[in-house]
């Protein structure tokens, strides 16, 4: 693995003193075990830099990346970013550069899946298949080992380094699926037999399926589908640009959920994910967005905060200049009941354990429309009596957990992977009053 502090000093040196400058390096591991009909068939590992350089000539900001790290292709990293932003018009919001700023002591690293090789990743998917007897597994067991370091010519400098560790997959059956998801900071914990046990479960109980009207019903969602719903809303509802643009729900100080509803990002949190510092350089803290039902606050970033006369909350992201920034450890406050304390509550309703193919009609009242895929199940008389088929919503997240629509939250968080990927939500499941399907898959 190359260290990249020296590279990021090395590029802050060459563009000296002809232009504001920061740069991002990342460096080391991202390993991919994938496994379709059973069988592993590919091991995939990549182990290059990535360089993301942002240089401002009076006012002009340019960018450029690059994956060499030799002395000449550094250079002509620099030399190419330079020329570009001689060419940009001026950029009248941008805010500076990030000053000198230390970083929360936090690190999410585990050395052995750092060091993970592709037999530790294929047990567990070994494992995973053995659950599913009679049925064809896919999917994939993931391990990453990044350092990170950042530089800009206003005198920050920061450094930081994670792990993290993903098993992802379906059993599939002639007639349906089942899914389970797993992800933490190490290996040693995902456990393929529970994942692959979920997954197997999920796709019997389903095999049956029959079709229902559409309507509102009472709902159990699993926390695949609070994930969803939680990186919906924080990425474009707590965003700042969204907000300075009139395209955001978010009242700042307006009770919009149920008082059950707690939402922050916390990169200090031990069960976290990724670096304690954003793209800008800019250090992370916990960020309270809802806090008993009330929004609290906006994610921002340094050109967001600069519009808004406020300080950068470090959520800048990659692209952050075109997307806005937005919340990347993200946390969903537990309850105390079970999931099957939410079914034996429910007289007439659905338990969904996946949303998918998820899309905002709406960011102001977040209207999202979307489907249930991998088990959808009736719920009879506080038992689950037989899956439906998958099925249309359209729904405003915000009504959705809206005061009075929260019955229960579980206590089952956990890492649950999300419209936006794995590692991004941490959730538990949900027990809501109502929620609109509209239809089928078909419509």
């Amino acid at each position: 693995m190359i260290d990249p502090q020296p590279l990021a000093e090395r590029i802050i040196e060459l563009v000296g003193d002809r232009a504001e400058a920061q740069v991002l390096v990342e460096s080391g591991n991202r390993s991919l075990t994938r496994f379709a009909n059973s069988y592993i068939h590919q091991n995939v590992g990549e182990d290059s830099p990535h360089i993301v350089l942002k240089v401002i000539d009076d006012g002009r900001v340019s960018s450029a990346a690059g994956t060499r790290v030799d002395d000449d292709a550094l250079r002509r990293l620099v030399e190419r970013a330079l020329d570009s932003a001689r060419h940009q018009p001026v950029d009248r919001d941008w805010p500076g550069l990030a000053s000198a700023a230390d970083p929360p002591d936090v690190e999410h690293w585990d050395d052995a899946t750092a060091s993970a090789d592709p037999a530790e990743r294929a047990r567990r998917v070994a494992d995973f298949v053995a659950e599913g007897t009679g049925m064809r597994a896919a999917g994939y067991c993931e391990t990453t080992g990044l350092t990170a370091a950042f530089a800009n010519t206003a005198g920050q400098r920061v450094t930081g380094r994670e792990t993290r560790a993903i098993i992802d997959g379906i059993h599939q059956t002639d007639s349906s699926a089942g899914a389970a998801h797993q992800a933490g900071v190490a290996l040693g914990p995902i456990d393929g037999s529970e994942a692959g046990a979920q997954a197997a479960r999920r796709a019997r109980e389903s095999a049956s399926a029959y079709d229902i009207k559409p309507g509102d019903y009472e709902v159990v969602l699993a926390p695949e589908c609070t994930a969803t719903i939680a990186a919906f809303i924080s990425a474009y509802g707590f965003n700042a640009k969204a907000a300075i643009e009139d395209q955001s729900f978010v009242v700042l100080g307006e009770p919009q959920f149920d008082p059950v509803i707690d939402l922050w990002d916390d990169v200090t949190d031990p069960r976290a994910l990724g670096v304690p510092f954003d793209a800008d350089g800019v250090p992370k803290h916990r960020l309270d967005l809802v806090t008993a039902g009330t929004s609290t606050a906006l994610a921002h970033d340094r050109r967001t905060a600069a519009k808004m006369n406020t300080d950068s909350t470090g959520h800048a992201v990659p692209g952050s200049d075109t997307w806005g920034p937005f919340p990347t450890n993200v946390f969903v406050g537990e309850g105390t009941t079970s999931v099957d304390g939410m079914v034996r509550s429910i007289d007439r309703g659905l338990f969904v354990t996946t949303f998918n193919y998820c899309r905002i009609l709406d960011p102001k009242t977040q209207v999202v429309t979307g489907l249930t895929r991998n088990g959808t199940f009736m719920i009879e008389n506080g038992a689950i009596t037989g899956a439906v088929t998958n099925l249309r919503f359209t729904q405003s997240f915000v009504e959705g957990l809206s005061g009075g629509n929260v019955v229960a939250v579980g206590n089952d968080g956990r890492f649950a992977d999300s419209e936006f990927g794995p590692g991004f939500v941490h959730a538990p499941s949900l027990h809501l009053g109502s929620w609109n399907f509209t239809g089928g898959t078909d419509g």
